[in-house]
């Protein structure tokens, strides 16, 4: 594993010289930022006025529904930051890895899949953690459900890392990671959100470790999921770990062939 560090090094070098790559981190909490505002001091502040004179209950159950809107949208576009934004990132750090040849160097010099991905990884993830923060922060999340929405999420960025490490180790060029990339982010990334107008996709999509970030999303909002929250951790991490051994298998036969 000695490996990992000057992988480390190396891709903090090329993220820190990416500011386009930068934008997509900060992009989807900025968008809830500016959505939670726009529901705090509009909706918010007409809805109060139009409560007046209303039955208390009546009054309850509508700033009830308002109250709820700001975390939706809140997991809503954290949801779609860890199931979009980092698949084509990791997949053409890779791929460029791969056309420039510094992958075979690597492999040539004996190190393995894990410190490789865990050096490359690593970096996406303390980002995205900082991104996850963000979220937790604009979406108010306090006590356990911070810890449940951090842990959920930083396990959805786990498995987006390593879908994208796995389409990234399959290329042999940069084009060809985003050609790929592209379009598997954008079934991770909005089929859970399409999931929530049809019971049926979502039942199909339960294995998908983005469809069970969502249902924790549901259940941190208080809606109603099928699911308890051990199962739907379970399956995200059984997501991760098949994605990781799918990598260190294409990862050594490159190796071989090369």
């Amino acid at each position: 594993m000695m490996g990992y560090k000057a992988i480390f090094k190396k891709q903090t070098k090329v993220f820190a010289k990416s500011p386009e790559v930068l934008i997509q981190f900060a992009i989807f909490p900025f968008i809830a930022f500016i959505i939670t505002i726009l529901i705090d001091f509009e909706a918010m502040t007409e809805g109060m006025e139009a409560l007046e004179g209303m039955s208390a209950e009546l009054a309850d159950m509508i700033w009830e529904m308002m109250s709820g809107t700001m975390p939706n949208m809140v997991t809503m576009q954290a949801v779609l930051f860890a199931g979009m934004a980092l698949i084509p990132t990791v997949a053409g750090f890779i791929a460029e890895d791969i056309e420039k040849k510094r992958l075979h160097f690597l492999m040539m010099a004996g190190v393995k899949p894990a410190p490789y991905l865990l050096g490359i990884g690593l970096v996406v993830a303390i980002v995205a953690f900082v991104s996850t923060v963000a979220f937790a922060l604009i979406g108010q999340f306090g006590g356990a459900d911070y810890w449940v929405f951090t842990g959920a999420m930083m396990t959805g960025v786990a498995g987006s890392i390593m879908l994208g490490a796995t389409i990234g180790i399959f290329t042999k060029n940069q084009q060809s990671a985003t050609a790929l990339a592209m379009p598997a982010a954008l079934v991770v990334g909005l089929l859970p959100m399409i999931a929530q107008f049809s019971d049926g996709l979502a039942r199909w999509l339960q294995p998908l470790y983005t469809q069970q970030l969502n249902v924790v999303a549901d259940r941190l909002n208080g809606l109603p999921v099928g699911m308890e929250l051990w199962q739907s951790f379970a399956i995200m991490w059984g997501n991760v770990i098949v994605l990781g051994v799918l990598f260190a298998v294409v990862y050594r036969a490159k190796g071989v062939k090369d």
